[in-house]
């Protein structure tokens, strides 16, 4: 499985002010269905307590969006698409998956597909191995390659992957502390 691959390091200053291993292991947290699936390595405050060393995320549920004014970092994969399933399967499958990280409400607009929605939140997201597309509302889907970065600025959006193996993605989301209570993950 390929979460079994995955490895977190986050590093401290001891009480001798020297740089040592915190934490070696697994995700924090792990929130996944067959192929597809997020896999939490590190939340913060932006402020103050931003490198504090606690791990919250091993006391939190799995939320597609870090609370106004934090950064989260993850892993996401996004199995091949199942060419064999109807509409109402698909939907079916993107409710489900984003009720689980509780974010139905960023599904704003799934005419195009979907998995299309839209966090308010400034991310940064790097293919890490197989292949997927990123679609918007409009314009031709961009074909991503391991390597590539995308900087996704509060947009409609989905993951595509048209190929044959699991996409192995990671993703580092910012939310500003200005948030609104409504752009708030519940």
């Amino acid at each position: 499985m390929i979460w079994d691959d995955l490895r977190r390091i986050v590093t401290e200053e001891n009480a001798n002010g020297r740089s040592s291993v915190m934490l070696d292991g697994g995700p924090a947290k792990l929130l996944n269905v067959d192929e597809g699936g997020l896999a939490e390595i590190w939340s913060a405050s932006i402020g103050a307590t931003l490198l504090d060393g606690v791990d919250r995320l091993a006391d939190e549920d799995v939320r597609l969006e870090p609370s106004p004014g934090a950064i989260k970092i993850r892993w996401f994969t996004v199995p091949a698409e199942k060419e064999s399933a109807s509409a109402s399967e698909r939907e079916a499958e993107a409710a489900f998956a984003f009720a689980a990280c509780a974010a139905t409400h960023a599904r704003v607009d799934t005419a195009r597909h979907a998995m299309m929605h839209e966090t308010k939140t400034l991310d940064a997201i790097i293919l890490v191995r197989g292949s997927v597309d990123l679609l918007l509302d409009d314009g031709e889907a961009r074909s991503l390659k391991p390597g590539d970065v995308v900087i996704q600025r509060s947009t409609n959006h989905a993951w595509v992957n048209t190929g044959n193996e699991t996409a192995l993605l990671v993703a580092v989301l910012v939310k500003s502390p200005a948030a609104q209570d409504g752009d708030e993950a519940p």
